[in-house]
């Protein structure tokens, strides 16, 4: 955290896993019709209504996220994360965030326990502080806001 003229500025780390590069395109009628870049600017004008700093990211690759959740630690305060099919199959993933032991909010754009079985399970809600799903985009707003009220509530 750094001090800004007086306040308390918290960074927190968006992650968006496999595939969620092709939102818009993909299965629309399952994650809809918003792009990664939109939701990208979602949360920048809530980061900034909420005033704290967002870094998002997205990668394909379960090391790039892993690499990127271990370097958290020297910049950010928290972690939102959406790890896409990662989150059903990452033991990886998890132990990451369990290593660094940041606050990290698990966010789907659909609701996984309405969908396929192999999908109801999540590695990462183990070491999460919570979990949003089924809400769209909306779903990253959402635990964007959940995660800088409880680093905030935690802080006071």
């Amino acid at each position: 955290m750094s001090r800004a003229a007086g306040v308390l500025t918290l960074s927190i780390l968006v992650l968006h896993g496999p595939n969620l590069n092709l939102l818009g395109l993909r299965e629309p009628q399952i994650y809809g019709k918003t792009t990664l870049a939109e939701i990208d600017l979602l949360l920048q004008a809530e980061a900034k209504v909420l005033e704290v700093g967002v870094v998002s990211r997205q990668s394909n690759h379960e090391g790039v996220l892993i690499d990127a959740i271990h370097h958290a630690i020297q910049q950010h305060q928290g972690i939102v994360i959406n790890a896409g099919a990662y989150t059903h199959t990452s033991v990886a993933l998890r132990d990451a965030i369990a290593a660094v032991g940041m606050p990290t909010v698990e966010v789907h754009l659909s609701n996984i326990y309405c969908r396929e079985a192999f999908r109801h399970h999540s590695y990462i809600a183990g070491v999460a502080i919570g979990q949003i799903s089924g809400f769209g985009a909306e779903s990253y707003r959402l635990g964007l806001q959940a995660l800088v009220q409880y680093l905030r509530r935690k802080e006071a």
